[in-house]
């Protein structure tokens, strides 16, 4: 008897012993709170004839906007917002000399009409254009509505409201209150507003459904003139810079009862028009259905440069590259050559170069790259480890501007030569205190092959200490979009910025974490965007998650019984079609705003879905591509976490699932933020939701 209680309580011991060095081995070295304290730079613009900058700035959920100017460019704080209210700040506008800025505040409103009020907040939200002195003062209301556009000669603005167009004074009155007037009216719902360079005519769209017209309106004359109308849509207008032409771009109209499908293609051409008489021409046209992505995603998919060159995005050769041409259409010139995406781009004042970020030779990274816009052999301008994006030029063309990120700290405003010397960080010159930029890991990159030949990259985050016979959990992150690539570094859009911190959280906890780009994503080109029956037509991407999984099995730090699926949106949906098929390879899942039931988004959310989802058969293949029809093998638990103002993905996606769930009897946890929306716009939802994560995973992964 005493041999077995002493055998017993060595057991016991020897057991006690083993969770303690695993917990030791497997403890976080820094908080959540922490890691998510740096500030989140954006939205960087610059003025016309000074060498001033102005970006925001979101620092735990507070919003502000920044300025720095020459010679020193030291940052000023112009706006004082002080509260995690979840109001945007976005749409910068300087004056010419940088003395004054126009921004929006307040986000877009929903189909009921309602604007994004994530607090709940009993007096409601709006969406309102403001202005400010960058020397100092109160910001002022100009007026509800957003897309500002300052005159040329600066003394009003024009703005958007419910789709039409307004102006009002920049400047208020002495002892009067600015009011906002309607600047003209036209059938249709407008946008793409552009002012012609004497500021006498402003350029815009006219989107009508079926067609989209290509509008001129003469202020001095009060009267529009529409450019080559037809029955085609016409898009994105810019100004040649004497202002006596317009090039647009042009693809085609409606077919009866066609649905957009975001992973098709289409044709597209560009087109160059007599601003005075309306005649136009086509002077390119793609040779395929190459249209579509590269004309909606960038921020400026044609310019008109100032040394008379037209500049466009196009996939025509395989890739996102921006291409160059005279305006009579000869001369064409690809100004990214090779197997990579050109994405934020700017050009000089004098229009003469051209730069961009690319992963042109770092095909998991950014960087920025210069080449003249006539032709000529790209430069990088940034190299290394760091991830570049977003490139301004300033007015005087000597400096640029740019964001520059890391493996270990998010992006930082920075200023260098216009040939990329002399690089110098603007904004934030330090962190906070509590930051952990010291105990991040290196994320590795990583390809493995999935069951159908594919190549699929992903960043590996092995925690510290790390080796083998650890039996430790691990996590595959999957991105949203799905039209995204997560990187080798903090990512330049915030969401994912977030979603990279996490990552980085759940390593410092013990976690093996893949983040995987499947394809479907950005970043690798056109055949890898556009893979065949990818999402509701056969969710052929899930065989890369499958992939993933059997990577991590065969890893030998990993524990092959411990594996969870976390993300977002697309990622959300992943993560549901993991655990619903396969929930003897995945153990547990957290599923931020997934998509679960293509058939019913395709019926319920919008004609089609986004995906052009239409007829018996493609709605029945809909509804065989997503998880609520696998959910006989369910078994995993699952956290799903979403915001019941969500504009991206129907609430009721998740709250059919949970029913569903709830019936079969799987362990289903839910976390709901009233009145957030997709993307949570408080800091303080991204802390609860990946605090619920983590524990989530602790709960079911570690113990």
């Amino acid at each position: 008897m005493f041999v077995r209680k002493t055998l017993k309580a060595f057991v016991a011991l020897a057991a006690y012993l083993l969770l303690l060095h695993v917990s030791i081995a497997f403890s976080q070295s820094f908080t959540l709170e922490a890691i998510l304290s740096a500030p989140y730079v954006t939205n960087l613009t610059t003025a016309g004839e000074a060498d001033v900058l102005a970006w925001v700035s979101n620092e735990k959920g507070v919003r502000n906007i920044w300025v720095a100017a020459a010679p020193d460019f030291q940052p000023r704080l112009v706006t004082q917002y002080t509260e995690d209210d979840g109001q945007a700040l976005g749409s910068l506008r300087l004056t010419r000399d940088g003395r004054i800025l126009v921004y929006v505040r307040g986000g877009s409103a929903n189909r009921a009409g309602e604007h994004p009020n994530p607090t709940s907040d009993p007096d409601g939200a709006e969406q309102a254009i403001w202005a400010v002195r960058t020397d100092g003062g109160e910001p002022w209301r100009l007026a509800a509505g957003s897309r500002p556009l300052l005159s040329p000669d600066e003394q009003f603005v024009v703005f958007l409201r419910k789709g039409k167009p307004f102006r009002v004074e920049l400047l208020p009155p002495d002892g009067k209150t600015l009011e906002a007037k309607p600047l003209f009216k036209v059938r249709g719902r407008v946008g793409h507003l552009r002012w012609s360079p004497d500021g006498q005519k402003l350029a815009f769209v006219s989107f009508r459904g079926d067609h989209n017209f290509v509008g001129v309106y003469d202020l001095q004359h009060h009267r529009i003139r529409w450019i080559a109308p037809g029955v085609d849509r016409d898009l994105r207008p810019v100004w040649s810079p004497d202002g006596r032409r317009l090039a647009f771009i042009r693809t085609p109209g409606a077919k009866k009862h066609e649905l957009r499908n975001i992973m098709s293609g289409t044709p597209f051409a560009i087109w160059v028009a007599d601003a005075a008489t309306g005649a136009a021409r086509e002077i390119w046209r793609s040779p395929g259905d190459d249209g579509g992505f590269a004309q909606y995603y960038p921020a400026e998919p044609l310019r008109w440069t100032k040394n008379d060159r037209i500049l466009f995005y196009s996939e025509h050769e395989g890739w996102m590259h921006i291409y160059s041409m005279r305006p009579d259409g000869s001369d064409l010139q690809d100004l990214t050559p090779g197997q990579s995406e050109a994405e934020h781009s700017a050009v000089s004042p004098d229009g003469k170069y051209l730069y961009f970020s690319s992963n042109k030779d770092d095909i998991d990274r950014r960087h920025i790259w210069r080449t003249p816009t006539a032709g000529g052999r790209p430069v990088a301008v940034t190299r290394g480890t760091g991830i570049e994006t977003d490139p301004v030029v300033l007015a005087s063309g000597r400096l640029i501007a740019y964001r520059a990120a890391g493996t270990n700290h998010p992006p930082v405003i920075t200023l260098a030569q216009a040939d990329g010397k002399k690089p110098k960080a603007v904004y934030p010159q330090q962190w906070p205190a509590d930051f952990p930029q010291k105990e991040l890991v290196v994320p590795q990159p990583v390809i493995f092959t999935s069951g159908d030949g594919w190549k699929i990259h992903a960043q590996l985050f092995l925690p510290k200490g790390a080796k083998p016979g650890d039996n430790r959990p691990a996590l595959i992150f999957m991105h949203g979009g799905p039209i995204r690539q997560m990187l080798l570094g903090w990512h330049y859009r915030g969401y994912y910025a977030n979603a990279y911190a996490m990552n980085q959280y759940m390593a410092s906890k013990g976690y093996v974490v893949l983040s995987v780009n499947y394809r479907c994503g950005i970043g690798y080109g056109r055949d890898f965007r556009l893979a065949p029956n990818q999402g509701p037509r056969g969710a052929s991407e899930y065989q890369d998650i499958i992939a993933a999984g059997l990577y991590l099995q065969k890893r030998p730090e990993v524990d092959p019984h411990k594996i969870g699926l976390w993300g977002g949106s697309y990622g959300g949906y992943l993560t549901a079609m993991g655990l619903a098929r396969d929930s003897d390879l995945f153990a547990a899942g957290v599923d931020l705003h997934g998509v679960h039931d293509w058939a019913f988004r395709a019926t319920d959310f919008s004609p089609g879905g986004g995906w052009g989802l239409q007829g018996e058969e493609l709605l029945e293949l809909a509804l065989k591509s997503s998880p609520v029809a696998d959910l006989t093998y369910w078994t995993s638990p699952i956290l799903l976490i979403h915001g019941d103002d969500d504009r991206n993905v129907l609430f009721q996606q998740t709250t059919d699932l949970v029913q569903r769930l709830r019936e079969k009897g799987v362990h289903t946890e839910v976390l709901v933020f009233p009145d957030e929306v997709h993307g949570f716009l408080r800091h303080e939802s991204w802390l609860r939701a990946y605090q619920a994560t983590a524990d989530f995973f602790d709960r079911f992964l570690k113990k």
